[in-house]
């Protein structure tokens, strides 16, 4: 099939209205498909991210350790790392103890609080971390050069605001919540 020059190319999503349109006619075309897209560019991301991590023999929840970490510029407490991980402090144990033995961490009285451990990624951490980070974010990069840096800039901007939609209805007391 020709594509006619002012139309844009169709792509799976287009298919997937189509074929919902009959049978859904009230269905709203274009809010199909930004969400449909969405999730589908997500599962991509999730799956090349999860081969990726395979590569580097890193498991999701030790990539995200080490990355909690990263974050906190290389070093936390335990409890730290569970709230920013929404896990149980047991949780966060178990995990230490796999990236310690791997190298990636050590784990240290405090010298300020003898009850306190410190976290810290070793340089085999921040390269395992780095090297991670790097093939994801090269993908990312990849998929959004399709766009010319203002339209990305574009883009980021119209899902903040769909983004600060979402986050109002999970407000206690936002639209749709009881007192809201």
């Amino acid at each position: 099939m020709r594509q006619n020059r002012s139309e844009p190319a169709r792509d799976r999503v287009d298919a997937h209205v189509d074929r919902w349109l009959p049978v859904l006619p009230e269905l709203d075309r274009d809010v199909e498909g930004a969400v449909t897209r969405m999730q589908f560019l997500t599962k991509h991301l999730r799956r090349f991210k999860e081969q990726w991590l395979v590569d580097f023999d890193l498991q999701q929840h030790e990539y995200d350790t080490l990355h909690a970490l990263a974050g906190r510029r290389g070093a936390a407490r335990p409890g730290e790392l569970a709230d920013d991980l929404a896990i149980a402090p047991a949780s966060v144990t178990g995990r230490l103890e796999t990236l310690e033995r791997r190298g990636l961490i050590v784990r240290t009285q405090s010298t300020g609080d003898r009850r306190r451990v410190d976290v810290e990624l070793t340089e085999a951490g921040w390269q395992a971390w780095r090297e991670a980070i790097g093939g994801v974010g090269r993908e990312e990069h990849r998929l959004l050069g399709a766009l010319a840096p203002q339209e990305r800039r574009q883009l980021s901007d119209l899902l903040r605001r769909v983004m600060l939609a979402a986050e109002e209805r999970e407000q206690p007391g936002g639209p749709g919540e009881p007192g809201g």
